[in-house]
């Protein structure tokens, strides 16, 4: 059925214009006659479902969904600010003392305020690091979760949230602390010290990053490509060491150290600070793992 063969049916069941008896139209936001041009309703309420479902007991209209990046789940309601000369300076003032009390009345008890400041920190590290909603909505969980067990007692709130979303990165990601540590508000000792902390007491459903993951990664932070040959070599090198009993440390460390050894191998100088720059590993960790990498899986 055609959208003009709906629009006529809807236009014949509504009653005539009360001018001149005329027929109505509403595809627009208002109610009009065709004939006359009267408006007989305006800013009609769409009772249509706001998404779509299969299912007829689940179409109804609701408010905005329930997040857990906010203290009170994003139920409560803000009284906003109000810019017209209309309003008198007494009026305004009255208006600025209900927004503030209003504002104060959000939080029951200094634990709800400590978690609104908590999830504020979680959403101000997440947008800076660029993350997406579910990694927010993570960290905002692991934060409660934390809140609930007592486990930021003696910690900054600050710290709690960095290592909650650190947590939540390395839960959809990959992920250096000092990545994080840079856009917190926070040393990286007080990150680590919570973030060991959570994944003691919580349990973190963080997987087991690879040294093969990291080689990609490394690859992608250069500031220049990476030959495929080079690449290919070094994935070949990582899975190796992987396997073995012999190279068994820091997932990053050994992909530096297996990157560094592809190139070498090639002919292609890279060096190990390069290498290390893009990740929180130091440059005698590189080398390191780079000399039992030589020495186990190449001899």
């Amino acid at each position: 059925m055609s959208s003009q063969t709906v629009q006529t049916a809807l236009s014949a069941a509504m009653p005539g214009c009360p001018e001149c008896g005329g027929t109505l139209d509403s595809s627009g936001r208002e109610t009009h006659c065709i004939d006359c041009g009267l408006v007989t309703d305006q800013d009609q309420i769409d009772r249509r479902p706001a998404w779509r479902t299969y299912d007829k007991e689940e179409q109804q209209r609701t408010g905005a969904p329930r997040t857990a990046t906010r203290h009170d789940r994003g139920l409560s309601t803000n009284i906003g600010s109000v810019d017209s000369a209309d309003i008198s300076p007494r009026r305004r003032r009255r208006l600025a003392r209900q927004r503030r009390l209003h504002g104060r009345s959000k939080f029951t008890s200094k634990r709800d305020r400590n978690l609104a400041h908590g999830l504020g920190e979680i959403r101000r590290i997440a947008s800076a690091l660029s993350e997406s909603k579910a990694v927010k909505e993570q960290a905002s969980t692991f934060f409660r979760e934390a809140q609930n067990k007592d486990l930021l007692i003696g910690r900054s709130i600050e710290g709690g949230a960095a290592a909650a979303v650190y947590a939540a990165c390395r839960c959809n990601g990959l992920v250096t602390m000092e990545t994080v540590a840079d856009v917190a508000r926070c040393s990286d000792s007080h990150i680590w010290n919570c973030y060991r902390t959570f994944l003691t007491e919580l349990d973190l459903p963080i997987p087991v990053s690879l040294p093969v993951d990291w080689v990609a990664r490394i690859c992608s932070d250069l500031p220049f490509n990476v030959a495929p040959d080079i690449r290919q070599r070094a994935l070949e090198l990582a899975e190796q060491a992987t396997e073995s009993t012999a190279v068994n440390g820091r997932p990053d460390g050994v992909a530096a150290g297996a990157l560094y050894l592809a190139g070498k191998e090639s002919d292609i100088r890279l060096t190990q600070a390069t290498i290390c720059e893009p990740l929180d590993v130091h440059i005698t960790t590189a080398r390191q793992w780079f000399q039992e990498i030589e020495e186990h899986i190449v001899e």
